[in-house]
């Protein structure tokens, strides 16, 4: 039996479990087919932004020195994510290969959710797991990154992102008046050099060469192939193509919320290649109560800047006069980034108020953005 106080824990802990009640619908799609696929990308999407209209907001802070062993049951989601996920994906591309009972549109529907869920909550749990200390989860990582094809994302986002994030060094940093169409290429080819030259860096400081065993390109690669090559042996060449297709998804998922993250955010720029110390206002920030459940408190982004390996539970919220706040929570807002006049019309006026609240002294953005271009590394 589980002790009571155990079971307080599990309690308070269960809304953020609500992310397991995905996988069943990834297997209703699979075995029926038909609308039943779309039930998927609808409930992680539509679903929780009206479940962030009904319940509201949650300001409330956790005690930021709660000791690791009482977070037990907020751990446990982000390690058994990663067998459920795998089982999911492979068992779902031996399904469709092996009973060929759905048309291909309808598999390729399917891989399409199951990339929203890879996405949305494989890389972040990933993005939780690689903050840690314990070498255990940042593995964990390591293969949940594998099975989207997007090892790097690892370095890109510890060596690259938190260093330079809100500065023009940062491809993860949407530009003020880019769109989502133009800032998805871009980051895909920047992020992978910036990542590579990063890591290249680390190991030339220490006297080796860029391609050294202890690289973590290595590991990222192989661990690629090794998925690469199981979906070929479960479902031959279609089955390669599935898995593939359902990274791209989860990729994509993953570059629109950084997108929304910190997308015209500048901070100061120092002279000499400096810039001040990442700040709270550097992020945008949701308080809404549901996707924050979905997305593991990913929203109170700007205190994950702040303490980069302080687990989700205790994540501060910031009022907006420390933080910006987005009008919606990310599961509405990635969806208007995708029609770039809307996003616009939402946010731009939004940074011009930010930039008259933090920076009045910066009159002529233009000037200064172009002052400010990033150094060769």
């Amino acid at each position: 039996m589980i002790p009571a106080s155990q079971v307080s824990k599990l309690n308070n802990a269960l809304p953020f479990w609500l992310s397991l009640g995905l996988i069943p619908l990834a297997i209703v799609g699979a075995v029926y087919g038909g609308w039943f696929i779309a039930l998927l990308p609808l409930c992680g999407w539509g679903l929780f932004s009206v479940l962030d209209a009904l319940t509201g907001q949650n300001e409330e802070n956790a005690d930021p020195a709660t000791p690791d062993d009482a977070l037990f049951w907020y751990r446990a989601i982000t390690i058994i994510w990663l067998p459920l996920q795998l089982c999911t994906i492979f068992g779902t591309i031996w399904w469709v290969t092996a009973t060929d009972h759905l048309v291909w549109w309808e598999e390729l529907a399917l891989f399409f959710g199951i990339g929203v869920i890879s996405g949305t909550i494989g890389i972040n749990y990933s993005h939780e797991l690689m903050h840690q200390k314990p070498k255990a989860e940042r593995w964990l990582a390591d293969v949940l990154l594998a099975s989207v094809l997007y090892g790097h994302f690892r370095s890109e986002h510890l060596l690259v992102h938190h260093r330079y994030v809100a500065t023009p060094r940062d491809p993860a940093t949407a530009r003020y008046n880019e769109g989502f169409h133009r800032f998805f290429p871009r980051v895909l080819v920047t992020s992978l050099v910036s990542s590579w030259k990063a890591e290249k860096a680390m190991l030339a400081r220490k006297g080796l060469p860029a391609l050294h065993r202890s690289n973590p390109f290595v590991r990222y690669a192989a661990l690629q192939a090794g998925f690469l090559l199981l979906a070929l042996v479960i479902g031959g060449w279609w089955g390669l193509l599935l898995f593939a297709y359902q990274a791209l998804i989860a990729i994509w998922q993953l570059e629109l919320a950084n997108y929304v993250e910190h997308y015209g955010l500048t901070r100061k720029h120092l002279g000499d290649g400096k810039y001040e110390h990442v700040l709270p206002r550097h992020s945008w920030n949701a308080s809404n109560k549901a996707s924050n459940w979905l997305l593991i408190n990913l929203q109170r982004h700007s205190d994950h800047h702040y303490k980069p390996d302080r687990r989700f539970p205790l994540l501060q919220t910031y009022g907006k006069d420390d933080a910006p706040q987005l009008p919606f929570g990310y599961p509405v807002m990635t969806m208007a980034a995708m029609v770039p006049p809307l996003w616009r019309r939402v946010m731009n006026p939004r940074v011009r108020a930010w930039r008259k609240q933090h920076y009045p002294d910066i009159i002529d953005w233009s000037a200064y953005k172009a002052a400010t271009n990033p150094l060769p590394r």
